[in-house]
């Protein structure tokens, strides 16, 4: 009987903390490179920059540079946003000023994992930042997952600008 208990408590309390990782960072940038990964660069995120990234994440950002790949007009950007409580990790690759491609890495919420899978994340493709720093097109919600939807968003809008600041914008410098 103490088995059943300390597996059913076991079970709620794993469930509880649920965290996944579907792909490690060097895997996705394997993948979006043909194992060709570029030598990593760094964005400083200036006086100029900082209160831009606070209005698209709403918060200011957690470190003053961010990491990312890039080659020709095409940029990789490997971010944490938080859902409810805890970060979720999204590679975005930005080809031209477009999302070419959104994938969740690494999800540790309890709940909203359903953003990792494709027909969620396909809506990223192709979207662009308007000229109000939003995306250029509505991206719908899943219900029960509002934070994590939310999350990825911000991380979408958040590569673009990223992008554009980067010296990949116009091409390698």
């Amino acid at each position: 009987m103490n088995y059943i208990l300390i597996l059913i408590f076991s079970l709620i309390f794993s469930s509880a903390h649920a965290s996944a990782t579907y792909q490690t960072s060097a895997e996705f940038l394997d993948e979006v490179f043909s194992s060709d990964v570029p030598q990593p660069q760094v964005l400083w995120l200036t006086k100029k920059f900082k209160p831009l990234v606070k209005e698209i994440l709403g918060h200011d950002y957690a470190t003053m540079r961010v990491r990312y790949w890039g080659r020709n007009h095409r940029t990789v950007w490997i971010l944490e946003e938080i859902g409810k409580e805890k970060p979720i990790t999204t590679g975005i690759v930005i080809d031209n000023g477009k999302i070419e491609q959104v994938k969740v890495l690494v999800f540790r919420e309890s709940r909203g994992n359903e953003v990792q899978y494709p027909f969620f994340t396909d809506q990223f493709k192709g979207r662009f930042l308007n000229a109000d720093k939003v995306l250029d097109r509505y991206i719908d919600g899943i219900s029960g997952a509002t934070l994590s939807v939310r999350a990825l968003k911000k991380l979408a809008r958040l590569a673009l600008f990223l992008h554009q600041q980067s010296k990949y914008a116009n091409g390698p410098s």
